[in-house]
């Protein structure tokens, strides 16, 4: 190689290295914090509605397993009571 080629290459290598060192900035969006409030209030409420949501299931659910019980209370005294008149 001669003295220039050297020179080409070095050139390269440094140019390749400080390529690979440099990060590109991420550049984001300014959002103001009127808008950060409405954003912040907004996933508050979706929050809020999934959890009665979920309460309402849960209160439901429950509903139905007393209902289930005080069926069951209910043909149980009914047939305490047939027994009883027999």
């Amino acid at each position: 190689m001669n003295k220039k080629q050297k020179m080409l290459k070095k050139t390269a290598k440094r140019a390749k290295a400080r390529h690979n060192k440099h990060t590109p900035p991420t550049v984001k969006k300014y959002i103001s914090k009127g808008d950060r409030a409405k954003m912040l209030a907004q996933e508050q409420a979706e929050m809020a509605a999934k959890a009665n949501a979920a309460e309402k299931a849960a209160k439901v659910e429950d509903g139905q397993e007393v209902a289930v019980e005080t069926a069951e209370q209910e043909e149980a005294t009914q047939g305490a009571e047939a027994k009883a008149s027999d």
